[in-house]
């Protein structure tokens, strides 16, 4: 054989021998963290799979277990609630398996946060089974997302923020064990921070979770770390081995998952029985929802029932309903829910009434006498405006401008 031959036959098995070399190194389980045994004295338990070792705490709660003041127990009717609507709604759940879940991470964002706990929820025929998975150490992070089964199939996943921060976050730390992992599906999300912002908009000014625990579901946390400590007390656990500190992070993430639960009995409440609306405010908040939803017939027939309820009280009801009645071509009615809001509202709705007035009177209704006189009204209101975005003032003063001049050249022609 030529000495070229030789060369050739060696390269060639110094690149079997370095792909063997690299399989061995994928399917290398990392070994168990130093501190196990200290982590292990805190009730947690150690599970192992064919990528490393992971931790996890599992609580059960009865049916009837208070959190703030609302049972636990009630979202399992709030759930056949929805099976009963007929519609899709962002709060209604998908066919398959319902788990309440959320995460503590290193970071806020980026390929270098760490989800360090997931916790996970599920509701049983007659318990609430809870379980908290966490992350020895990086080296182990393949088989810790794994653990989570969130790779299955058919789920639905009950966060707050989750679509916006939890799962895009899980998704960036799949993708670096893609080549061990099954693929991550995307599962049905109901997000329950969009939700709070549509029922209590205009109602609370911050809508972090322990706000809404306050306010609305009666939760009060006794002892709680701030969320900015979670990851510097995972990282002094993982370092010192200080485990029975990390319970406090696991406190948190379980008192997040447990509010997760009764606010989506609350919010369902709110969105499907009327008597749950505490005000007008609320109850138009839920209307103009179904409304974007593009339910407009519930949405009618919501916005009928407030202004039946609570008469000119709210006009901000008014207003929505006059863009639904306009939107059906029943402009004399519509005309009518434009001049409460013209005579009784505030603000920005206030002014946009007068523009629609303008716009019905000039087109539908062929009056170009009142549609000068709510052009003019709505001028004369604009410039008393203080707290208004500058844009729009702006904006309505050359709507109004435009509409001024073409109904004067009809008004006056030549």
């Amino acid at each position: 054989m030529s000495y070229e031959k030789k060369l050739m036959a060696m390269k060639s098995l110094v690149k079997k021998t370095k792909v063997m070399e690299d399989t061995a190194e994928t399917f290398n389980k990392p070994p168990a963290p130093t501190y196990e045994k200290r982590w292990l004295t805190t009730g947690l338990e150690k599970i192992e799979n064919d990528f490393g070792i992971v931790y996890k705490r599992v609580i059960r709660y009865p049916l009837s277990h208070m959190h703030g003041d609302i049972r636990l127990g009630e979202v399992q009717k709030k759930l056949e609630n929805w099976t009963e609507t007929g519609y899709a709604h962002p709060l209604s759940p998908k066919t398959g398996k319902l788990l309440f879940f959320d995460t503590e991470t290193t970071g806020l964002k980026g390929a270098g946060a760490v989800i360090f706990l997931i916790g996970l929820l599920e509701l049983k025929a007659d318990e609430f089974i809870m379980t908290q998975y966490v992350l020895p150490n990086p080296d182990h992070e393949a088989a810790f997302l794994y653990a989570s089964g969130l790779w299955q199939e058919d789920l639905t996943l009950v966060t707050y923020n989750g679509k916006s921060f939890d799962f895009p976050q899980l998704q960036t730390r799949w993708s670096l064990h893609r080549k061990q992992l099954p693929m991550l599906p995307v599962p049905h999300q109901v997000d329950l921070l969009h939700g709070s912002r549509r029922i209590w908009k205009g109602q609370m000014e911050s809508f972090k979770l322990t706000e809404v625990e306050r306010k609305q579901l009666g939760f009060h946390r006794q002892d709680d770390i701030p969320g900015h400590m979670a990851p510097i007390i995972y990282q002094d656990a993982v370092k010192n081995g200080r485990a029975e500190i990390l319970m406090k992070v696991m406190w948190h993430n379980e008192w997040d998952i447990l509010s997760l639960v009764t606010l989506y009995s609350l919010s369902t409440d709110i969105v499907l029985d009327e008597n749950s609306q505490e005000n007008a405010h609320i109850a138009t908040n839920i209307a103009k929802w179904f409304q974007d939803l593009g339910l407009t017939e519930r949405s009618y027939s919501e916005l009928q029932r407030i202004v039946e309820t609570y008469g000119t009280s709210y006009p901000l009801t008014h207003y929505h309903l006059g863009l639904v009645l306009k939107r059906h071509q029943k402009f004399e009615r519509a005309v009518q829910s434009f001049e409460i809001v013209a005579t009784y509202g505030e603000g920005r709705e206030q002014i946009l009434a007068y523009e629609e007035l303008a716009k019905l009177y000039e087109h539908q209704l062929k009056n170009l006498t009142h549609a000068y006189e709510r052009i003019h009204s709505g001028k004369m209101l604009l410039k008393k405006q203080r707290d208004l975005p500058k844009r729009f003032i702006d904006r309505m003063e050359s709507n109004f401008l435009k509409r001024e001049i073409r109904v004067q050249n009809k008004l006056f022609p030549g």
